[in-house]
């Protein structure tokens, strides 16, 4: 199979984009509203909101320098409102520190590939065609899946393959990509394809889709790092968040969904006795949940736009500071 041509023109629509900003709308109803889009992406959320909210004053942030540059010419007409930064987002307290704005009134956090990410075929994200393994979110990365794939050991692929893809055959899988590297270095994902397919049983393969799907998901995780950036980020969106404020927290798979999850619910915790009749004045818990348990796209909104389909979303807002 040859390489597919590596030419592309983004196109991107947000998911979800008028449900999220309902969420944040009661943060930013106050004079020169200050909202962090913690992986602005393409700018679809952006957008809108500044569409929305005529003096809010955005702050995108992406690891991501290509989409930061289309983002800018996307968000043109909205320039003196908008500071982008190049950054993960794990660094959003001392961004917003650098940039004077400690504290905000909105966090928006869309996880995961982004759309330009998993479209363009030179990134090496979709497992549906035969291109070069790197799946950088930052092209500047150090590491890419081919390095992954061809230079940890058996114990850790399978380690990779099970904790953040839940691939139940990650040992047979990482077994035969250490016995296949030997013959040759693993650069492009057609390859790959065929041997997560070969290694996986038949009655396996016969249901939830393409079997690489699990292996691409956990290499796409260990080459950014993913989980750590978000437990790292979670607390400190928290800290930077301003009387009244909201964070909305937008994930599409179990591990992320998981740690968001524990994230809020710590926040929202009371930390008094559990059998004492009452709570204290000044012992409330700083914040309070938006969101019973994670909201989810409803039928029409997954036929609106397919990639709906998967996200969990979870909102905050802080009530109070902290004692």
């Amino acid at each position: 199979m040859e390489i597919e041509d590596v030419d592309y023109v983004p196109h991107h629509e947000p998911v979800l984009r008028e449900r999220v900003f309902a969420l944040l709308a009661p943060a930013l109803a106050q004079p020169e509203p200050i909202l962090v889009d913690a992986t602005v992406g393409l700018g679809g959320h952006a957008a809108f909101a500044l569409e929305q909210v005529p003096d809010l004053r955005l702050i995108g942030i992406d690891r991501d320098a290509r989409a930061l540059a289309i983002s800018r010419d996307r968000l043109a007409a909205f320039a003196d409102r908008v500071t982008l930064v190049h950054a993960v987002y794990d660094r959003i307290g001392a961004v917003l520190q650098e940039l004077g704005h400690p504290h905000v009134n909105g966090i928006l956090f869309d996880l995961g590939v982004s759309s330009m990410q998993l479209d363009d075929p030179s990134r090496g994200f979709a497992y549906s065609r035969d291109v070069s393994l790197d799946m950088r979110m930052d092209p500047e990365g150090p590491v890419t899946a081919a390095d992954v794939l061809n230079s940890y050991s058996e114990t850790d692929l399978a380690r990779v393959l099970r904790t953040y893809g839940e691939e139940r055959f990650a040992s047979r899988i990482a077994r035969r990509i250490v016995a296949e590297r030997a013959n040759a270095p693993f650069t492009t994902s057609g390859r790959l394809v065929d041997l997560v397919r070969d290694a996986i049983p038949a009655p396996a393969r016969r249901h939830g889709g393409n079997p690489a799907k699990r292996t691409f998901q956990a290499l796409r995780i260990e080459v950014n790092d993913e989980l750590t950036a978000l437990e790292c980020a979670l607390p400190q969106a928290l800290d930077c968040l301003a009387l009244g404020g909201r964070v909305v927290v937008m994930s599409y798979q179990s591990l992320e969904d998981a740690i968001v999850k524990g994230v809020l619910l710590e926040a929202c915790r009371t930390r008094v006795p559990e059998d004492l009749p009452f709570i204290p004045e000044g012992a409330e818990p700083p914040f309070t949940l938006i969101t019973r348990g994670a909201q989810m796209a409803s039928p029409d909104e997954v036929a609106e736009n397919p990639r709906a389909a998967s996200v969990r979303i979870r909102a905050a807002e802080r009530v109070r500071w902290a004692a």
